[in-house]
């Protein structure tokens, strides 16, 4: 199941530059994942200080 950014998402961005698909953009109030394009290896949740992907 792909990864989802909660809304505790701080607009860091670290996130978008650990993914290794480039599957994270950022959006209106948070970053979000392309679930189509997601290949579920938790490097946006490894990286994101605030705990703010995870699977859904």
């Amino acid at each position: 199941m792909a990864y989802n950014i909660s809304d505790d998402c701080i607009m860091c961005g670290a996130c978008a530059g650990e993914c290794p698909v480039s599957a994270i953009s950022e959006g209106d109030d948070k970053y979000v994942i392309d679930a189509d394009t997601c290949i579920e290896c938790g490097a946006c949740a490894d990286a994101c200080p605030v705990g703010a992907p995870s699977q859904e």
